[in-house]
């Protein structure tokens, strides 16, 4: 059996986090953890799958008689350990502020979790619709269940629905440990900031991006390789970029996007126009129309022939 020299190693990375710790100008967390835990979000998470979804994404023995009785106990579960990771990120938001105790602290979280509690039955409410969405948009879908189990926008549309709502309640952090979970699993990377109306279909899914402050309007159906993005990033005086100003695009009700389409920048797709496959667009689209990769330039059609 090889025998390591452990000691030398221990002390280097020992010597090494305090001089990030000191340059960072971090405490030393003499009260244990300071950060939230990737691992706590993501079984809150799975629990909260299963809380929503009990006969499809909870327990394999769960039966219909113990239904509320298993949505019940697995919410408090979650909550509570969400409600210890949010105190966590609110004390370290909070660690530089001497106006901001730990009661205030604690009353924030506790409002702000009570408050994901209280949008949970809207949440199951668009996730049904993003389902039906999904189960009518495509041929190859045989039942609603499938999409539920099987897709992975509909995975990473559970994930974000959740996630936009710790967001909304100043939780920045957990929202996006929570997208980045989904993002791992699905290969769809939608920030917790963005704003998406319901009957919301991504149809295979992989390399989707949509931005923080892109806001998606009902029955948006989108494809693989779908970026919304960011066309610039504007700095201030110093140089450092500018945080949380509207980048990203508006997609009006009934928008199509086909693979691989990039649109960047805040522009406005008009309520029920198609961008085909490939396209690059860094201008507004005409409600109704139709953009093609030959010439990038919006038309308007009747856009429900090509649908």
């Amino acid at each position: 059996m090889a025998v390591f020299d452990i000691d030398p190693i221990v002390k280097s990375l020992h010597a090494i986090r305090q001089d990030w710790r000191d340059s960072q100008r971090r405490p030393r967390e003499p009260d244990g953890r300071e950060f939230p835990s990737r691992e706590a979000v993501a079984q809150a998470m799975n629990e909260l799958k299963g809380a929503l979804f009990p006969m499809r994404l909870g327990p394999t023995d769960l039966r219909h008689e113990s239904e509320d009785y298993y949505v019940g106990y697995t919410l408090e579960s979650a909550l509570h350990s969400l409600l210890d990771q949010a105190r966590l990120e609110l004390r370290y938001l909070a660690r530089n502020d001497d106006d901001v105790g730990d009661v205030a602290v604690q009353a924030r979280a506790a409002e702000a979790i009570r408050n994901l509690a209280l949008s949970l039955p809207q949440i199951r409410r668009l996730l049904d619709s993003d389902t039906l969405a999904a189960y009518h948009g495509d041929p190859a879908a045989r039942t609603v269940d499938e999409v539920l189990l099987c897709y992975p926008g509909m995975e990473a549309m559970i994930y974000h629905r959740i996630a936009h709502q710790l967001y909304r309640q100043g939780l920045p952090l957990l929202a996006r440990v929570a997208s980045e979970l989904a993002h791992s699993q699905t290969g769809i990377d939608i920030h917790p900031g963005a704003q998406i109306g319901g009957s919301f279909f991504i149809d295979h899914g992989t390399g989707v991006v949509i931005g923080e402050t892109t806001i998606i309007g009902e029955r948006v159906r989108i494809y693989q390789a779908v970026t919304l993005g960011a066309k610039r990033f504007p700095t201030d005086e110093n140089g450092s970029l500018q945080k949380g100003l509207p980048r990203h695009p508006i997609v009006e009700d009934d928008v199509v996007i086909y693979a691989g389409a990039t649109i960047l920048g805040r522009v406005t797709l008009g309520k029920g126009c198609v961008i085909g496959g490939n396209v690059w667009l860094t201008q507004d689209v005409h409600a109704g129309s139709y953009v093609t990769q030959a010439d990038c330039t919006p038309s308007r059609q009747e856009s429900t022939a090509r649908l």
